[in-house]
Order: structure tokens, then C-alpha cells, then sequence
């Protein structure tokens, strides 16, 4: 019997792209699709106009997720990602936009009450500001947290550090001590090689910055075995017996019987004698009787 349901098995992205991108007009700013996915690039001040009309006519009810992006070397380094389903479509949209430190997103908890748990976390974490969000607080990390951990910029060690004190019963906020420096980054490819020198590079030759090593007049190399502890007498002693003269080494006077046959090659056991058998019986409880 088949089963009917408004909801097809599998989403098709057939004119999706165009249809959307139609209805979005003037608000759009790029469209394409990326790894099986629709993706609308709108203008930051449009963002609730946007979803609005994806929720109301293009029926993407819900709002699964609401993540940040950090691109350092961009004007507008932020981009939040707006996740939306469609539960009669099956189909899901992402839809993004951008802004910098200091230019507030337009907030979505008119359209969405759980919003506003969502741009929490990425006001924590990135720093992106949401304006008309009456709870704009911070979520995930610590009351008088500094600085938002999922930028690119910010060290992997963080600035300060908590322990607690005996002496003060209480936890206490410290500066970050570490042997070393792990708060400088340049975000080149490990590939392309940096400008400064790290630490042993002094002693290659390089640049006029770089000594480079010190300079040989004759190298110096091996030209006989005995330069290298190699030879007969080496040999020889390698091929002697640590353990000659030991307890386990002496004779003992018993013939050595080798291995033991296969177990395969052994005759079966001879059946157990008695009233025990090897049977259900022998090992099950008897049924009304003590157990």
C-alpha cells in the first residue's frame, strides 16, 4: 500500500534559485547554489524583510540556526547565516549577510522567538551587535568575559585565566602566563614560509640578518670503519652471547620434548562416567522441586 505525504523523500533544488531570487528583488545581493544548497547573500538592513517573506509566502516555517563567520581581511569581516526549513517542502535555504564591529543586524525575534537565544551566542562569540534585541546578553561564556573568542584575532590561550584560591577562598581572575608566545599569528599558508626568523633558523645560512653557521674549512668525515665502531673485532663481540654462562643457558640433563602435538591429532576424551551427563538436564533446575 503506498503512503501518500505532502512532503517529498528528497528535495529538489529544481528553480528554487531563480523563483527565490525573484521574489527577493532589490534585497538581494548574490544567489547561487553551493554544495547542494541555496544560498542568498541579502542587504543587512533588509534581513527581516527577507525571512519574513521566505516564512510567510515561500513556506520555510522554521528557524533551525543562526551562525557567525569571521573573514579578517574583509571591510565587513562578519557574516551571519541565517538556516531555514521548510517542513511542507522538505527543503532547506541559508541565507546570509554581512557587517563589521560596529554596524548592528537588524534583529529577527519579531518573526522568530528563539532568535534570540540564537544572535546571543553570536553576539558572544563574534561580537556582532543586533539591534531591537532586549536581551542582548552574553551566553556561553563568563560574567566580565573580554573579548569574543570565535574571532580570528583573538589568542588561542584567551587573556586571562581562573583558578581557585585557598588563601582567598574564592575563584580568582589571573593574567595568562606561558612559557611561550602563542598570541602572535600571521595567517600565512605554512606552505609559503614567513618573514621572520623562528627559533633555530639562526643557525642555517641565510640573509645578512641570519649569521648562519660557522664557517668549516674541512669538513669532517668518516674515512675508516674503525672511525665508526664498526669492523671484525665489532663483530665479533656483537656475535657473542650476552646470557653465556647464565643458569638458563647450562644443561640441564632433560631431553627437550618439542611441541606439544595439535590439538587436533589428540584422541577424543573418554566419555564422563556417572549419573552427571554433559545434557540440559544435568545443568537446568528442576522444575516443583528444591532449586
Amino acid at each position: 500500500m503506498a503512503v501518500l505525504h505532502s512532503a517529498p523523500k528528497y528535495a529538489s533544488n529544481d528553480g528554487l534559485l531563480d523563483t527565490l531570487g525573484k521574489a527577493l528583488g532589490d534585497m538581494l545581493v548574490e544567489s547561487r547554489e553551493e554544495h547542494g544548497e541555496l544560498l542568498f547573500t541579502v542587504k543587512r538592513e533588509s534581513i527581516e524583510d527577507v525571512l519574513r517573506l521566505l516564512r510567510d509566502e515561500h513556506e520555510y516555517q522554521q528557524l533551525m540556526e543562526i551562525a557567525g563567520a569571521d573573514y579578517p581581511s574583509r571591510d565587513e569581516r562578519f557574516e551571519v547565516v541565517y538556516m531555514l526549513l521548510s517542513l511542507t517542502r522538505n527543503h532547506r535555504v541559508m541565507v546570509k549577510v554581512s557587517t563589521d564591529e560596529d554596524a548592528p543586524v537588524p534583529t529577527v525575534t519579531t518573526l522568530w522567538p528563539v532568535a534570540g537565544w540564537l544572535e546571543r551566542e553570536v553576539f558572544d562569540m563574534y561580537g556582532v551587535v543586533f539591534s531591537g534585541n532586549q536581551d542582548l546578553r552574553r551566553i556561553l561564556t563568563d560574567y566580565g568575559f573580554e573579548g569574543h573568542p570565535f574571532r580570528k584575532d583573538f589568542p588561542l590561550t584567551g587573556y586571562v585565566e581562573l583558578r581557585y584560591s585557598e588563601e582567598e577562598k574564592r575563584v580568582v581572575y589571573e593574567p595568562v602566563e606561558l612559557a611561550q608566545d602563542f598570541r602572535q599569528f600571521d595567517f600565512l599558508s605554512p606552505w609559503e614560509g614567513a618573514d621572520y626568523v623562528l627559533p633555530g633558523d639562526e643557525k642555517a645560512e641565510g640573509d645578512a640578518g641570519s649569521p648562519g653557521a660557522p664557517p668549516v674549512d674541512e669538513p669532517k668525515t668518516t674515512e675508516k670503519p674503525g672511525q665508526t665502531g664498526a669492523g671484525e673485532k665489532a663483530d665479533e663481540k656483537a656475535a657473542e652471547r650476552e646470557s653465556a654462562g647464565a643458569p638458563a643457558e647450562e644443561d640441564s640433563g632433560v631431553a627437550d620434548e618439542g611441541a606439544p602435538a595439535p590439538t587436533e591429532d589428540r584422541p577424543d576424551e573418554p566419555a564422563r562416567k556417572g549419573k552427571s551427563a554433559d545434557t540440559a538436564k544435568a545443568t537446568e533446575p528442576k522444575k516443583g522441586g528444591d532449586q
